[in-house]
């Protein structure tokens, strides 16, 4: 198969996969209009192996990493009785409580990527806990196109409220101090966000790259906000300066950087909408400001 270079592959083919990856078209339209790009020695086979994600070769600290204990717990949810399953992690040799972090998924469930970005959060020095919003239908289904359908299946303020859920099983967590932070990611980013509306216990929000609350909203938040954009995500930074109007009417405090020349998705390095020096800088940020308003 042809070996691509993330240089020869032209913003229009970015921009489709977003489209995609955001259920705005289907697979077969996606395929289709992926094929006009797969020109000088490109196939729509290799292009398509290029875009998706490679899960298997990018995890960063496997499950079992003995610096960390990490296990699946279940929680109760607060819509129909059941249970929603999710990752809890923390340091091995952690004494005393820790502060805590909610870690959100995007709009497919928990997949190796969010569940590795949560042991990342506990290697920091935080006890983290990654839901699978997917519980009531089964779980992320082992691939991101199904968990896309599945999730899509799911009523969006339910899952709200299933995430607000793991913040609470967090409060009462005998390991968390009940400092409480939350970071998402494109729907977990204004999963997050919403936290921030909804819970006004939460202590700091780091929303990557996701949707925004309706300005009315906006004077219930009283988390502090570390909000990171991509540049070239015109899709959601178009919400972006409403936001910012009424974050600063209201006398919030947040701080928000546009990562310029960057694709949404950026902070994720299984896809090569990657990009390694603005994913390293946001989530130093991230970490900084977690130690800062949850120390």
């Amino acid at each position: 198969m042809t070996k691509i270079k993330k240089e020869q592959i032209s913003q229009e083919v970015f921009d489709l996969y977003d489209q995609y990856a955001h259920n705005k078209i289907e697979r077969r339209d996606f395929v289709q209009k992926l094929s006009a790009y797969a020109v000088g020695g490109l196939t729509v086979t290799s292009l398509l192996s290029f875009i998706m994600p490679n899960y298997q070769d990018k995890i960063q600290i496997v499950s079992d990493d003995n610096r960390l204990k990490t296990s699946t717990i279940e929680y109760k949810s607060p819509k129909g009785g059941g249970t929603i399953k999710a990752q809890l992690s923390k340091p091995a040799n952690a004494k005393g409580k820790l502060p805590g972090i909610v870690v959100v998924h995007e709009n497919r469930g928990l997949n190796p990527h969010i569940a590795d970005v949560g042991r990342r959060a506990a290697l920091a020095g935080f006890v983290s806990i990654s839901p699978d919003a997917l519980t009531p239908l089964g779980g992320y289904p082992g691939n991101d196109d199904d968990g896309r359908t599945l999730q899509s299946q799911r009523d969006r303020n339910e899952m709200l409220e299933d995430f607000i859920a793991a913040f609470e099983t967090l409060q009462n967590h005998p390991d968390c101090n009940g400092n409480i932070g939350v970071v998402g990611f494109c729907f977990g980013g204004w999963i997050s966000n919403m936290m921030a509306v909804r819970v006004p216990e939460l202590k700091a929000a780091v929303p990557f790259y996701g949707g925004q609350p309706a300005d009315e909203d906006v004077v219930k938040i009283k988390a502090a906000l570390l909000l990171h954009y991509a540049g070239l995500d015109q899709r959601v930074n178009e919400g972006w300066p409403a936001y910012e109007a009424a974050l600063k009417n209201n006398n919030k405090d947040y701080t928000a950087y546009i990562y310029p020349d960057v694709n949404h998705g950026f902070h994720n390095d299984t896809t090569p909408r990657f990009d390694e020096k603005a994913a390293k800088l946001a989530w130093e940020r991230t970490i900084g400001f977690f130690n800062q308003k949850l120390g």
